[in-house]
């Protein structure tokens, strides 16, 4: 039973902290679209592409509101 323990984290702890590491980065950092990042990294994660788009996403910074509107 320890060793079933031992083995699950390595092969799957690791590989869903790995495959929702564009949520995580995204909710340390307190993005404002954190619920779109969420989603994008839920359904297009498994493919690189959507998972890499996840990540630069949750990892650029945000605009500020008053910018977003004077441009």
């Amino acid at each position: 039973m320890v060793l079933s323990h031992f083995f699950f984290f390595p092969f799957f702890g690791f590989g869903t902290l790995m495959y929702f590491l564009p949520s995580i980065v995204a909710l340390a950092r307190s993005k404002r679209d954190l619920p779109a990042i969420f989603l994008l990294n839920l359904f297009l994660g498994w493919s690189v592409i959507g998972w890499i788009v996840a990540l630069v996403w949750a990892a650029k910074s945000d605009v500020p509101a008053a910018a977003r509107y004077y441009r």
